[in-house]
């Protein structure tokens, strides 16, 4: 089974109070290989971005990014979401 590209993921911002409730900063990065959750990489933030992943990682696109390599996911906290930027070398 073809495993796909690896993704690096940037926390870029964190908008509302600028806190991440679980202790993401601008700059944490991860590269994501494989459907695991990396380790310190928030469960609920990993499971929004998921999709996204899976699409960049398999040579996938959206139609709405500038740069095709690339997707801007937030995390699901309604209060101070995490802005990550993905992105597939």
């Amino acid at each position: 089974m073809e495993k796909g590209k690896p993704v690096t993921i940037t926390v870029k911002e964190i908008q509302g109070k600028g806190v991440c409730s679980y202790g993401l900063k601008p700059g944490d990065s991860w590269v994501v290989s494989s459907e695991e959750i990396p380790p310190k990489m928030c469960a609920w933030a990993f499971q929004a971005m998921f999709p996204f992943l899976t699409v960049l990682r398999f040579g996938g696109k959206f139609p709405w990014e500038e740069d095709k390599n690339k997707a801007i996911v937030c995390c699901p906290d309604p209060h101070n979401p995490v802005v990550f930027e993905l992105e597939v070398k």
